[in-house]
């Protein structure tokens, strides 16, 4: 069978190609904290233990659960400003700034990597904020208010776990 090759018109949206490239590396970096928070949030969910298992283990599914919807937003809007989303661990651990968590840690120390990985992942959608904010991309703007929203309400809900 004979493949026909499709020409896809030029992507014309008032956003030069190079800022379009700079917004999707910064979404891509965004990605990659959102898919290793995902992944952290989803091992400890189901390696929790102690006195507050079961408020964890709930807390945890609805901050996992939130965080692979967000997974596909990020990756859809890269994909709209017409670049790959990343989408292996090799690609996400070059790009994410959120270490991977070895072996299966307390609870209290669950709860302080997560709100760091919550923070990191709000940093990181902070930073691409000049770069959209510059190629006028209301869109890719509107996608990081609503995760830098999310991450640091879910910081601030894990940081009170942690006050005497």
């Amino acid at each position: 069978m004979k493949q026909v090759k499709s020409k896809v018109k030029s992507i014309d949206i008032g956003i030069s190609n190079s800022d379009r490239k700079k917004i999707s590396l910064g979404l891509s970096k965004l990605l990659a904290d959102s898919y290793t928070l995902y992944m952290m949030t989803h091992n400890f969910h189901w390696n929790v233990t102690g006195p507050q298992f079961n408020s964890l283990h709930t807390m945890f599914m609805g901050q996992y659960t939130e965080q692979w919807t967000a997974l596909d937003l990020i990756a859809e809007r890269i994909r709209a400003l017409g670049f790959p989303a990343p989408g292996t661990y090799k690609e996400f651990s070059k790009l994410s700034s959120i270490a991977e968590v070895e072996g299966v840690p307390s609870a209290t120390e669950m709860i302080r990597h997560l709100l760091s990985a919550q923070e990191s992942a709000a940093k990181t959608a902070r930073s691409l904020f000049p770069v959209v904010d510059e190629a006028n991309d209301q869109p890719t703007a509107d996608v990081l208010t609503q995760r830098i929203d999310v991450h640091e309400k879910t910081a601030w809900m894990l940081r009170s776990l942690l006050e005497e």
